[in-house]
């Protein structure tokens, strides 16, 4: 029997992200390999788009997100009343797995897909949770440092997030870790696996670096032969840590004896602002090409920059950082975070996430060709590890060992990272009291919700 998977997420943006290329390139291998899947995403309108001949997105019209307006979000009241948008999805795919990229509104889903309570369902398909990012991140980025925030994150980690799947899936061992900290002394037993993302080496390689391509980026972004292209690919968003870029730049202009430039490839609701700061602060220095849609486009610009500047020391795993290793252009990162599930001091430059030490690593790297050289060399044969054929072959294979074990009710899974821990004493009378009784919360909230709407 052919496998079927339902993925949803909030994290969708038609022009860049992670997470959307993700999905773009798992979509790719299920039609290699004539696995059945559906995606279903926030959009302006509802519409389906069709994706080869195994897969399919539904783009369901959301209102935009309140903390990011060029991001939309579903929320519960498109899953929870008879005949809403995604009963009506779920109804008619019968999928036998359903994963959830999401920890704020769509996480609910998988809680009542478990439970069975959305009636007009009848099938229980398995039910995974998949973090590409940490909640304690995102709430300090969008929230601030309010008192408690840590305990708040991590109680709803630990009593909404985590039991609402049959299993997890973490994009790096970064951001696995609050997941362990939300499995210690748990009442449910669940698996973690951690699966990284990838990069399509199609487009990417050093050997697009060219005297004319050089002369282009120094035509569109200024300078001459003697200046220092850094360049930052990502979205301009408050959680990329971008302060920590622009002063990098602003202190290379004032104290560095070379032409340092930064070139900006990339968009988001934090343009404008970082744009005023250059024009102020290092008029001249700064170029913002803005989303670069074509990838020949893109590779070109990589392979002939000077050094890959990634500023976030909390990235989940971080995609343009090792598109950079693979185009073997330099890259100076932090030493913290999703980052340095690839990134080593071997085949990179690791500093702490603050300007002096960043500016000292930039200089390192061009201060020593012999040493650039041997780690470019080895992040040329990092990133050939993490190529999307291979990286979505992992989360397909994963998907069908978890469906095949719960059809021969097996407890013979692969190998995860790690497993909660069950509660002992008082930990344990504690944790069954809490539980019983939020479970009993959401059954009744649902069930008084769903009997009102229908």
């Amino acid at each position: 029997m052919r496998l079927k998977t339902l993925h949803l997420t909030n994290s969708w943006h038609e022009t860049s992200g992670g997470i959307a290329t993700f999905y773009r390139a798992l979509m790719d291998a299920a039609n290699r390999r004539g696995h059945s899947i559906r995606l279903v995403v926030p959009g302006e309108d509802d519409r389906v788009e069709e994706t080869g001949e195994f897969g399919r997105i539904y783009h369901v019209k959301a209102p935009r997100a309140r903390f990011n307006s060029q991001y939309r979000m579903i929320y519960p009241r498109q899953f929870l009343p008879a005949g809403s948008s995604l009963q009506r999805i779920l109804a008619a795919e019968r999928p036998d797995l359903v994963e959830i990229c999401d920890k704020y509104t769509l996480n609910y889903l998988g809680a009542l897909l478990r439970r069975g309570l959305l009636r007009t369902l009848d099938f229980r398909p398995i039910v995974v949770g998949l973090s590409c990012e940490r909640m304690d991140d995102n709430f300090r980025t969008y929230v601030g440092r309010i008192p408690f925030a840590r305990r708040f994150c991590a109680a709803y980690m630990r009593w909404i997030y985590f039991p609402f799947f049959d299993h997890h899936i973490a994009n790096s061992a970064y951001t696995a870790e609050e997941l362990r900290a939300a499995s210690q002394g748990q009442m449910v037993p669940r698996n973690i696996w951690i699966r990284p993302m990838g990069i399509d080496l199609r487009h990417l390689s050093p050997a697009r670096r060219s005297r004319e391509a050089r002369r282009q980026l120094q035509q569109k972004c200024g300078g001459s032969d003697e200046s220092v292209f850094l360049l930052y690919a990502g979205r301009l968003a408050p959680e990329k840590n971008l302060p920590l870029l622009f002063d990098l730049v602003m202190r290379l202009a004032k104290h560095a004896g070379r032409d340092y430039r930064l070139v900006v490839a990339g968009d988001g609701m934090e343009r404008r602002r970082w744009e005023e700061f250059c024009q102020k602060h290092v008029p001249g220095r700064a170029s913002f090409l803005g989303h670069i849609k074509k990838s020949d486009e893109l590779a070109d610009l990589t392979a002939n920059a000077d050094v890959f500047v990634h500023p976030n020391p909390h990235e989940p795993f971080g995609i343009a950082p090792l598109e950079a290793m693979a185009s073997g252009l330099p890259l100076v990162a932090p030493d913290s975070g999703g980052v340095t599930s690839y990134a080593t001091p071997e085949n990179s430059w690791l500093a702490r996430p603050d300007e002096r030490s960043f500016a000292s690593a930039v200089e390192a790297v061009l201060e020593n060709e012999a040493e650039r050289n041997r780690r470019v060399h080895n992040a040329l044969q990092t990133a050939e590890q993490y190529r999307w054929e291979t990286v979505a072959a992992l989360f397909l294979d994963l998907y069908g060992e978890l469906h095949g074990a719960a059809m021969t009710q097996s407890e013979m899974l692969p190998l995860p990272a790690f497993r909660s821990t069950p509660a002992e004493g008082l930990g344990l009378t504690w944790s069954r009291g809490v539980s019983r009784s939020a479970e009993k919360i959401f059954s009744l909230a649902s069930t008084v919700f769903l009997r009102s709407r229908s």
